[in-house]
């Protein structure tokens, strides 16, 4: 035990000893920061800021936002170019000419050279400033002398008009850090929402006033709040697959401007309560000015609804009528203005130009829509706390019948009624009622999401020959009838790339408007066997759900987001004749994690010399916690090996 004592007191010694070579206290570049070779947290990383700082202000005429930044970086691997050459996005008004400015860039490479520190400078013939897009310059340099091991520093200030807009904070990124700190100064009649994004935790978050900060001339001043954030050992954040956009889950500070109180005690509101948000939306000429045209609407159907009285029928209809003859023209832009006249002369449209259609030709048959914005899934999820209008991207329509609500988007062809497409699925949108006040809907389906494949073979002397049907319904349907019904000649060679049988024949049952379903079925012959004299050895998965496990991670710090529930079967029976016979079968199980959100069973039997094989996979939850990550980590470990080492052997009779 003393051994076993003395080894981990060790160990604990040179980790912490290998960990505080790095200064990660000051700006100042150490003997430490040059000769550290690694990061033992994290030896996949390419990069580590040791140390970085920001300070934003106001000048004293408030019209200026001053933001210094200070950054040191350790450099890994020289060829990681997102290390060595740095870009700065300046935000400019497309409207008044207003832009901002970068001030005072300084960057030196740092290298330990026979045990000489040396020092190469940027120059400032080697700053570029270029355009970006209509709303955005960007000013890029390239680190001289980047080696392996190099210590890089750089500073700058970034001078900007728009108050309004004040500067976030990024603690976290693709590299890890162990140090960050953000201080700011905010006058007392300057009044902000301030939110914390993301998981890691605070060091220090402290706040006092300043007196007098600032001052304006004839005795007028102001107080400051001057607030200090700091966090350490950051990890990097790294994308995985089932995730929205990761800007959901970055660790970082961001602000948005609710009111400035001026000297004569007006007080300017910029930011909004929902009451406010729904009385401007009303009033834009892209939504709510263009809610009310069912008399726009109202000649498009000529006997489509003929003969139809029930309202759900005649729901479905018209929305069927809309997916089958409009068509989406790839483009979002919500509040640029829409044209509901263009869009049916055309007969194509923005997101938000189809849906308010689909809205207006609902309600001019009496069945009441209300649109609902959204953002996408790669956009983040809106904010609740108050409304940032500029944060949707999308909009959809609500209907109520018979107290079932239904979600309906016609921009996809192969969406069923009622279901959204995946793109969608970012947990709310806010229904606009403008009547009684807008509130928040849930957007995950309640329905379940089924694969199912069903295999019937036959083993002769040297090949499996028989039938494989599959059946896809809910969100695995949609992306399955787009494939196949936009071009049958690749959907079949995807298939016959992916598969290692040979495809005799395919037939699909459901047609394209078929709602909520995907059925095929496939005449095949398999003949990739492992065998000896006497002995065969069969894979029975044909079809595998997963090759490989999705979850990586050591940790994973962010949601996992199907978007939905899953369920995923697959049954075969493999008839085995006269010519093998079963030796010896895997054991059965059935697993499931601690809370029952998720399960696997495997059974294999042999009945009248047939095997059967019966696999299930249900994921009860649309979305997973990261205190999961490492349950889900396993469970699909446990799926994969399944269905990649499971061997079958059988003996010829």
């Amino acid at each position: 035990m003393k051994n076993y004592l003395t080894h981990l007191f060790l160990i604990a010694f040179i980790f912490t000893n290998a960990q505080h070579k790095f200064n990660d206290i000051s700006f100042t570049v150490t003997q430490g920061d040059l000769t550290a070779n690694e990061f033992v947290t994290d030896s996949t990383a390419k990069a580590l800021v040791i140390y970085e700082e920001g300070n934003s202000y106001f000048n004293e005429s408030l019209s200026i936002l001053n933001t210094e930044i200070k950054r040191k970086v350790k450099v890994f691997d020289k060829n990681d170019s997102d290390v060595s050459t740095l870009e700065i996005l300046l935000y400019k008004s497309d409207n008044r000419g207003n832009k901002e400015a970068i001030q005072n860039i300084s960057a030196t490479t740092h290298n330990l050279v026979n045990d000489e520190v040396v020092r190469v400078k940027l120059d400032r013939k080697d700053i570029f400033e270029e355009a970006y897009d209509d709303n955005h310059t960007i000013v890029k340099f390239t680190m001289p002398n980047i080696q392996n091991g190099s210590v890089i520093t750089y500073s700058y200030t970034v001078e900007s008009p728009f108050f309004y807009n004040y500067h976030g904070w990024d603690f976290q990124e693709e590299i890890p850090k162990l140090y960050s700190e953000y201080r700011t100064s905010i006058p007392a009649n300057y009044d902000y929402n301030i939110k914390l994004v993301g998981t890691t935790s605070l060091a220090v978050n402290e706040a006092k006033i300043k007196n007098n900060c600032v001052e304006f001339g004839r005795g007028a001043s102001a107080d400051c709040t001057e607030s200090r954030y700091v966090m350490k050992n950051i990890p990097a954040f790294i994308d995985e697959e089932y995730m929205t956009s990761r800007q959901n889950y970055l660790s970082s500070i961001q602000y948005e401007l609710k009111s400035i109180e001026n000297f004569d005690n007006t007080v300017k509101k910029f930011s909004k309560t929902w009451k406010d948000a729904d009385k401007e939306l009303k009033s834009k000429k892209s939504i709510g000015k263009q809610i009310n045209k069912t008399s726009l609407v109202k000649n498009i159907l000529t006997n489509e609804l003929d003969g139809i009285d029930n309202t759900l029928d005649k729901a479905k209809q018209i929305f069927k009528y809309i997916q089958s003859n409009y068509t989406w023209n790839e483009e979002y832009q919500l509040f640029q203005d829409a044209s509901l006249s263009e869009t049916i002369k055309t007969k194509s449209g923005k997101v938000s130009e189809i849906n308010l259609l689909l809205l207006n030709l609902l309600n001019a048959h009496d069945i009441e829509a209300k649109p609902v914005l959204l953002a996408t899934r790669n956009t983040g999820i809106p904010t609740k706390l108050y409304p940032v209008i500029s944060e949707f991207n999308y909009l959809i329509v609500h209907i109520n019948i018979n107290d079932n609500t239904y979600l309906l988007d016609a921009t996809d062809k192969y969406v069923s009624f009622g279901e959204l497409p995946f793109r969608c699925l970012n947990y709310f949108g806010r229904l606009l009622d403008f009547k009684d006040g807008s509130y928040w809907v849930d957007l995950t389906p309640n329905e379940n999401t089924n694969v199912i494949h069903r295999l019937d073979l036959k083993l002769g002397k040297d090949n499996l020959t028989g039938t494989i049907n599959s059946k896809y319904n809910g969100h695995k349907a949609s992306p399955k009838k787009k494939a196949y019904f936009s071009s049958k000649d690749s959907y079949l060679d995807n298939y016959i790339n992916h598969y290692n049988f040979e495809i005799i024949d395919h037939v699909v049952k459901t047609e394209p408007d078929t709602d909520n379903l995907f059925e095929e079925e496939f005449n095949i012959e398999y003949t990739e066997f492992n065998e000896t004299e006497d002995r065969l050895f069969l894979n029975p998965f044909l079809i595998k759900f997963f090759t490989e496990n999705p979850f990586k991670l050591q940790e994973r710090t962010y949601p996992i987001e199907f978007g939905y529930s899953n369920t995923f079967s697959y049954t075969a029976q493999f008839d085995l004749g006269e010519n093998y016979e079963v030796i010896g079968l895997p054991e059965a199980y059935s697993i499931g994690l601690p809370d029952n959100s998720a399960s696997i069973s495997f059974n294999p039997t042999v009945s009248e010399n047939k095997l059967i094989i019966v696999f299930k996979i249900t994921l009860k939850s649309a979305i997973y916690t990261p205190e999961s990550y490492n349950y889900l980590k396993q469970f699909f470990n446990t799926i994969v090996n399944t269905q990649t080492k499971t061997l079958i052997e059988l003996k010829r009779k």
